[in-house]
């Protein structure tokens, strides 16, 4: 059967297609790995790969703005140009110096946040990520399927259902990433350049409909909206503002393809990238030009030549502004091209947006120990993703507009962490050096970062559905990483281990392979290693030397896997016992565990605490300490059953304390 399929056109269509679409969505990118003999890229070439999330916008945006601030859309898009230009990129400017390997916001406060505190912020921006993401793969798909419907052409083929047409796209979008897509920039150009050109294209004609007739203008300049003062205006502009937030989205894309860009004469492997620094400086700049271009224009012709009833639900404009504009002063042919350059970029959206799931949650979920090892792989994680974008489309409707605040919510969320990463890292510089320069930074991130912050709130108060979803995504991310954290508790947890000095790795490998009894102790007191040793005596027969083994935790044990340094020596009043300290540790009975796997010990003896065992189990997840004994036994026991079997296992002795 599977064979029968490969052999079928439809089959080969998605395979060129995946070829084709050979985007950022690498599976290097999507661990953030920066290869260094990946091919690398002027910024202006890689511009065009933000702008296939960036520029997408156009396409729906001047409508979305029409319809939510009406008349005032042009001025409420002069304060949307200007938070941009003296916001959004200056924030992430200082972004790319401190995540240059492309991991952007969420990457910085993790690294600015320790412990639990940390993880938890993460788990929040991951949430609302995904709700930015998501949306815009369906929103995406929204907005062509309205270009196809709507198309005087294209109708009679497709009908008239945009749902159905959205979910085909969708699932396509799905059926593409299943089987696997590479990089190459020079698609994104072929898809964004025509783009751009068609806008202004569109502009062009629009302005000189609105130059031949000027009452158009006049009818919009006297609308009732307008008759306060400049103040007022001003004020109702700014209320208006978050409305058109969505306008904003791109910025983590313009972060997350650094490594694409060029870096000049490279010298050492690991030195501070400041040529590619300074490119995606250009970029971003660049970017945000563009786009301001393009947001303002496109606003005013549609302010002035739409209606708001045109772009409203079921109007003939709604979620095509620009494409009606097209149609009707241009024509319909070259409206068509229009049409077909925006599905283009739209897919395109969605699969940037796939990608950016595809990096962000198996970077730092399983990594954390909260979600399981599947989510690792590409296959069963894009179905999880494309069952999701398909549950929302069929809850909104397919609906451009209803999206919106959805959409606006995820990207305000990401910008708001973005700003207060910097602004807090601006906090950190100035208090270790106290320095005016990094106080006048400070100050003035810390004004944008309340700019953003009264965006989104005003933004969810005005339209709930996005964080609803968020904390949907929240409450579930949460829920699973408790029952992952809880289910892979019991793995070994050891990322890797190296000995302090030559003498440790020697000692160490001579007590190897059934030399010794391991000794697990509680206090690194060295008085209470003989009282230990004369207490299993009393019981035990001990036929072979003792290692004690001492483990020093970590202060934040919030990570899931760790490094482990390891010191050997001998005992100064027992030359034929060993003490092993092991320093950098997460979970004492993991550690147990792993040290005993690479000793392999005649016999391990462990206490039982004889407290209560609800709370020693807390005490365990969430600090690595609670009951030694019995999760070691089990914690070895779960390694013992996916490992071949030795010889002879270690025997266990648990003992009350």
């Amino acid at each position: 059967m599977k064979k029968r399929f490969e052999d079928t056109a439809t089959y080969k269509t998605i395979r060129s297609l995946a070829k084709v679409t050979r985007t950022i969505f690498h599976s290097d990118m999507a661990t953030n790995r920066i290869d260094k003999h990946e091919k690398t890229h002027k910024w202006y070439s890689v511009l065009c790969l933000t702008g296939v999330d960036y520029f997408s916008t156009i396409a729906y945006q001047p409508g979305i703005a029409l319809m939510a601030v009406g008349a005032l859309a042009p001025f409420s898009t002069l304060l949307l140009i200007f938070i941009t230009l003296f916001g959004a990129v200056p924030t992430y400017i200082e972004v790319s110096k401190r995540s240059y390997t492309g991991q952007g916001s969420i990457a910085m406060l993790e690294s600015l946040l320790s412990g639990w505190n940390g993880k938890l912020a993460v788990i929040a921006l991951i949430a609302f990520a995904v709700t930015d993401f998501i949306i815009t793969i369906t929103l995406s798909a929204s907005d062509a399927a309205a270009h196809l419907v709507e198309n005087v052409y294209f109708a009679n083929h497709v009908g008239h259902s945009s749902i159905s047409v959205t979910l085909f796209l969708v699932v396509m979008l799905g059926v593409v990433f299943y089987i696997g897509l590479r990089e190459a920039i020079t698609v994104s150009v072929i898809v964004v350049i025509p783009f751009l050109i068609l806008n202004f294209i569109t502009i062009i004609f629009a302005l000189q409909e609105v130059i031949h007739h000027p009452y158009l203008f006049d009818n919009w300049f006297h609308d009732p909206q307008f008759r306060v003062d400049y103040f007022s205006l001003f004020i109702m502009s700014a209320i208006a503002f978050p409305k058109l937030a969505l306008g904003l989205s791109g910025f983590e894309t313009g972060v997350s393809v650094m490594p694409l860009i060029e870096n000049g004469v490279e010298t050492k492997a690991n030195a501070y990238p400041t040529v590619r620094i300074k490119n995606t400086k250009y970029l971003l700049i660049a970017a945000a030009i563009i786009m301001s271009f393009y947001l303002m224009t496109s606003s005013i012709v549609s302010s002035v030549l739409i209606k708001q009833s045109q772009v409203a639900d079921g109007g003939e404009a709604a979620g095509r502004a620009l494409s009606y504009l097209s149609h009707k002063y241009v024509g319909n042919l070259y409206g068509t091209f229009y049409d077909i350059s925006s599905i283009v970029i739209l897919w395109f959206a969605g699969a940037s947006a796939m990608a950016g799931l595809l990096a962000i949650i198996p970077r730092y979920l399983p990594r954390f120990g909260m979600a399981p090892k599947w989510v690792e792989i590409r296959k069963p994680l894009v179905i999880l993703l494309t069952v999701i974008s398909i549950i929302i489309v069929v809850i909104f409707k397919a609906n451009v507009n209803a999206q919106s605040g959805a959409y606006a919510t995820g990207v305000l969320a990401l910008i708001l962490s973005a700003s207060f990463a910097v602004t807090l890292s601006f906090f950190k510089d100035y208090k270790s050096s106290l320095r005016k320069q990094h106080f006048k930074k400070l100050l003035y991130f810390a004004i944008v970062t309340l700019v953003f912050l009264y965006t989104f709130l005003d933004n969810i108060i005005a339209r709930p559905d996005g964080i609803i979803i968020a904390s949907i995504f929240f409450i579930v991310i949460v829920l699973s990483s408790a029952i992952s954290r809880w289910r892979r508790a019991f793995e070994l947890r050891i990322e890797s281990h190296k000995f302090v000095d030559e003498e440790s790795s020697k000692l160490f490998e001579s007590i190897k392979n059934k030399k010794i009894n391991l000794l697990p102790i509680s206090s690194h007191d060295s008085k209470w290693f003989h009282y230990k040793k004369e207490k299993i005596q009393k019981y035990y027969k001990l036929d072979k030397s003792v290692a004690y083994l001492t483990i020093h935790l970590r202060d934040d044990r919030s990570d899931f896997l760790s490094p482990l340094e390891i010191r050997v020596s001998h005992m100064k009043d027992d030359y034929f016992s060993y003490w092993i300290e092991v320093h950098g540790a997460l979970a004492i009975p993991n550690t147990v565990a792993y040290i005993s796997e690479q000793l392999d010990p005649v016999a391990i003896y462990l206490g039982l605490a004889r407290k209560n065992a609800m709370e020693q189990a807390l005490f365990y997840i969430l600090f690595g300490e609670g009951e030694i004994g019995i999760i070691t036994y089990k914690v070895l026991v779960q390694y013992w059953e996916t490992t071949p079997e030795d010889d002879v296992r270690p025997i266990l002795f648990l003992m009350s304390e």
